[in-house]
């Protein structure tokens, strides 16, 4: 059994008090080899000393005192993304991202409008094709000291995306789950990354959506499936 105490610093939000889902996601995948499916149980406090565990099947939660807040698997991941669009294409997308005029949760690290110090992916519709894009270019403070971006900001990346991609969005929903997989070298701050969102099938209170990251040539680095759950009302 790895055990280890991990702190989300605030700027790492997604709703207000609570840590964005994709980056929590991504905490966890960091201990596990390949493809992973996060399930999120709790809002994951901030600036909080949480508990970190992987067991030897490489199983890994995250926990607060007895609370379980989040657990993580391996899994084998099948998902196809499709073609990028390219970066004027995406570009041009950004400009059509509902969430500029109407966001829930204004202040959310990835995708809100209302941060000077966050993602900034701003995902809208691409004209000709039922995906979002917008593009991406990470800054330093993401990457480690090579420059390299962390693995818990693509799966943060890939989190709010597949969210705008679905018909759902702009009403409430919360992620449940996110099945992602890094399929390429993490790529570096600086560079110019494009991010696509698509929808899935949906049932009931059940909404799924997916997301894509590629380099501006259409080199795909990543992609996820994500589960939301409409709150009752």
């Amino acid at each position: 059994m790895h055990t280890q105490t991990v702190t989300i610093p605030q700027r790492f939000n997604g709703p207000p008090g609570s840590a964005n889902g994709g980056y929590v996601c991504g905490l966890m995948a960091r201990l596990i080899d390949g493809p992973s499916e996060a399930s999120l149980r709790a809002p994951p406090p901030l600036e909080t000393p949480l508990t970190l565990t992987r067991d030897a099947a490489n199983n890994v939660a995250l926990g607060y005192g007895d609370t379980l807040l989040a657990e993580a698997k391996p899994v084998a991941f099948t998902l196809v993304a499709p073609t990028a669009p390219n970066p004027r294409q995406a570009r041009g997308a950004a400009t059509r991202y509902p969430g500029l005029r109407d966001h829930r949760y204004p202040t959310c690290f990835v995708c809100g409008p209302g941060r000077d110090d966050g993602l900034d992916i701003f995902t809208g519709p691409v004209e000709g094709a039922n995906l979002v894009a917008c593009t991406w270019t990470p800054s330093a403070d993401l990457a480690d000291a090579n420059g390299t971006l962390l693995p818990e900001f693509i799966h943060a990346a890939l989190d709010c995306p597949s969210y705008w991609g679905m018909p759902h969005a702009g009403k409430p929903a919360l992620l449940a789950r996110l099945t992602a997989s890094i399929d390429a070298p993490l790529p570096h701050a600086g560079e110019e990354l494009i991010v696509v969102g698509w929808p899935l099938a949906a049932s009931g209170r059940k909404h799924g959506g997916a997301a894509a990251l590629y380099h501006s040539d259409g080199r795909l680095i990543a992609r996820a499936e994500a589960l939301w759950i409409e709150p009752r009302s």
